[in-house]
C-alpha cells in the first residue's frame, strides 16, 4: 500500500513539473501569453510642443486604445534638464514592473547604449535615432528612423510653388544630421520645382527657446526677404510660426498637423501654415509595440520608415487646399508618387560626410 502511495505521489510530482514547463517561453516581455505589459515613454523635454513629443505621447494613447488592459502605459516628462535623463532611464530600468522603455532623439542614444546592456531583461525602443549595433551587444534595443527628407522634399516643392520672393528661412534647433536631413530635403524639393529658390539658414542651439527662434525668423523675413519659414526645432519652432503670423508670411509646421492644432485657438497662426511636415512618431511607436506584442519585432535592428509606410508625409488639410491651387496640389502629389516609385531619389544628410552636407546647404544660400 505504501509502495502504491509513493508511486502515486511521484507521478503527481512529475505532472506538476511538466505543467510548469509547458507554458510559452519568450524573451520578449510583450509577446502573447504574458501579463499586462508596462510601457514607459521618457520624454527628454516637455509635452505641449504641438509636434514631436506630443506625437510620441499620442503614440502611447494609440497603444493603450488598441490593447486596453493588456498594457499599462506611462509618460514621463524629464524636462530639458539633461542631468535628469540618465537617472530616469536607470530608475525605470530597475523597476521590476517595467517591460519596455521608449525614448527618442539623438540625445538619448548614448544614454540608452550605456544603460541597456546592464538590464538585458528589459526592452528599449529608441525613435528618431539609431544605435550603432556594431559597437556592442544591444540586442534588447530597437531603433526607429524616419525618412524625413522625403516629406521635406514635398514641403519644399509646395513652398516653392507659392513663394513670391523665392527665399526660404530655415531655423534649426541644432546643427546635427537629423535637422540637416530636413533641410537637405527642403532644398532639393524647392529647387526641383524652382531652381532659383534660395535658403537662409540659422540654428538656435536647443529645442526649447521659442523666443530666440522668433527673433531669428523675424530677421530672415525682414532683412533677408524670406516669405516662407520653417522652425525645425521642436517646441522652439513655435516661435517661427508666431513670427510668420505677425509678418503675414507663410510657415511650415513640423511633426504634427500644427495648423489644425491652432485652428480655433489662434487662427492667425493656423492660416499662415501652408502644410506641416509630418513625422508620424505616433504611428511608428504603435507599429513597433504591435510587432512586439505579436512576437515579431526584430530587436537589435533598425526600422527605417518613409512615405511608402505613411510614417512621414504632408498635412493636406483645409489650409493646404486653400493656399495651393488644385493644379499645384496635383503637382505635389505627382512628385510624391515619383518618390515612392523611386523615380525621384531624394538626397539625404544621413550617412554623408559632414562637410559635403555643409557645402550642399551653403550652395543654396
Amino acid at each position: 500500500m505504501k509502495k502504491i502511495l509513493a508511486i502515486t505521489m511521484a507521478l503527481c510530482l512529475m505532472l506538476l513539473v511538466f505543467a510548469g514547463c509547458g507554458g510559452q517561453q519568450t524573451d520578449d516581455p510583450a509577446a502573447p501569453g504574458t501579463d499586462a505589459v508596462k510601457i514607459v515613454l521618457l520624454i527628454n523635454g516637455t509635452l505641449g510642443d504641438k509636434s514631436f513629443f506630443d506625437s510620441a505621447k499620442n503614440g502611447m494613447d494609440l497603444i493603450k486604445e488598441k490593447y486596453g488592459d493588456k498594457v499599462e502605459t506611462q509618460t514621463v516628462e524629464m524636462t530639458y534638464d539633461a542631468t535628469k535623463w540618465t537617472p530616469a532611464l536607470i530608475e525605470f530600468s530597475e523597476d521590476p514592473d517595467t517591460d519596455i522603455i521608449i525614448s527618442g532623439t539623438w540625445q538619448m542614444v548614448d544614454r540608452v547604449i550605456e544603460v541597456a546592456p546592464d538590464y538585458p531583461e528589459k526592452k528599449y525602443i529608441v525613435y528618431d535615432a539609431e544605435v550603432d549595433y556594431s559597437s556592442g551587444d544591444y540586442s534588447n534595443v530597437y531603433s526607429i528612423t524616419y525618412k524625413q527628407n522625403e516629406a521635406s522634399f514635398l514641403a519644399g516643392a509646395a513652398s516653392a510653388l507659392v513663394s513670391k520672393t523665392n527665399v526660404f528661412g530655415f531655423v534649426g534647433g541644432m546643427d546635427n544630421v537629423t535637422i540637416n536631413d530636413f533641410l537637405v530635403g527642403l532644398i532639393a524639393g524647392a529647387q526641383y520645382v524652382k531652381p532659383e529658390m534660395r535658403f537662409t539658414t540659422a540654428y538656435i542651439g536647443n529645442f526649447d527657446d521659442a523666443v530666440k527662434a522668433k527673433e531669428i525668423t523675424l530677421s530672415q523675413i525682414n532683412n533677408q526677404n524670406a516669405d516662407i519659414v520653417y522652425g525645425c526645432a521642436g517646441q522652439a519652432g513655435l516661435g517661427s510660426i508666431e513670427a510668420a503670423a505677425e509678418q503675414g508670411v507663410y510657415a511650415l509646421g513640423g511633426d504634427a498637423d500644427q495648423a489644425m492644432l491652432f485652428k480655433g485657438v489662434d487662427d492667425a497662426k493656423a492660416s499662415c501654415i501652408i502644410t506641416s511636415i509630418l513625422k508620424r512618431v505616433d504611428n511608428s511607436l504603435l507599429r513597433a509595440v504591435t510587432a512586439s506584442m505579436e512576437g515579431t519585432l526584430e530587436w537589435g535592428t533598425t526600422g527605417s520608415f518613409g512615405l511608402s509606410d505613411e510614417s512621414v508625409g504632408l498635412a493636406e488639410n483645409e489650409y493646404y487646399e486653400a493656399i495651393l491651387t488644385a493644379d499645384q496640389r496635383a503637382q505635389v502629389e505627382e512628385i510624391k508618387q515619383k518618390i515612392i516609385s523611386g523615380e525621384i531619389e531624394v538626397p539625404t544628410a544621413l550617412g554623408r560626410d559632414t562637410q559635403e552636407v555643409k557645402d550642399y546647404i551653403d550652395a543654396a544660400a
